[in-house]
């Protein structure tokens, strides 16, 4: 498993090195963000650990660049930057998940290997699902809503997956941790709203009939009501 670390802290830098190695990763690490895409680009990496606050090109243009040119990389953005509106620029980037500074080791290795996993388990009985006039091609990972191709990232695409195939049942937050971000225990960050909000923007926000609906105290509900 190779991983390309941008980060231009030298102790954190270090930190993210040593303990990625000593889980048996292999780590190259850059410091800007002219670098960091002249790596991206040209070498494969199983993912790509970037921060925001860099030289030369921020994360948010410098996750925008690669995804142009590698979107099946999965990125994890590192940042301080912890606001809702900062999370919701790097998804908007392609990122496919965030974590903030200061954050546990452990859970910046469960992050990884759920972005990593090359499978997750499921047998596809159908190439394509189909709700109302939205359908998911899973071969080709793209989702189409009457007739208007939706851009989403590999994250979108998953949240959305997952969505469609619990069609008109209630699913909680914790459930949409566990499915989607391969994750048993509470980030402590509202990750999976923000994720929400932006697929409604993306696949209900132009259409009269509205599929994604909010239970209190639930947590969501994916039906044509």
């Amino acid at each position: 498993m190779k991983i390309l670390v941008v980060e231009d802290e030298p102790k954190v830098a270090a930190f993210l090195k040593q303990g990625l190695a000593e889980q048996d990763y292999e780590v190259e690490v850059v410091y800007d963000g002219q670098m960091g895409l002249k790596f991206a680009t040209k070498n494969h990496y199983d993912i790509i650990l970037l921060d925001i606050i860099i030289p030369y090109i921020n994360g948010i243009e410098l996750c925008k660049q690669i995804k142009e040119v590698k979107d099946d990389v999965p990125i994890l953005m590192l940042t301080a930057l912890g606001t809702t509106e900062d999370k919701v620029f790097g998804f908007d980037a392609g990122a496919d998940d965030y974590l903030v500074k200061p954050f546990e080791f452990a859970e910046l290795l469960a992050r990884i290997r759920a972005l990593t996993k090359r499978s997750a388990g499921l047998v596809h009985s159908s190439n394509k699902l189909k709700v109302a006039d939205l359908e998911l091609d899973l071969d080709k990972k793209q989702a189409v809503r009457a007739g208007k191709i939706i851009e989403l990232t590999a994250k979108e695409f998953s949240l959305l997956e997952y969505f469609m195939r619990n069609k008109g049942r209630v699913v909680s937050r914790g459930d949409i941790t566990v499915k989607v971000w391969d994750l048993n225990f509470d980030t402590g960050t509202n990750v999976v709203d923000v994720y929400v909000n932006i697929l409604r923007k993306k696949i209900d926000k132009d259409f009269p009939m509205k599929l994604i609906h909010t239970r209190i105290g639930s947590g969501y509900i994916f039906d044509t009501e």
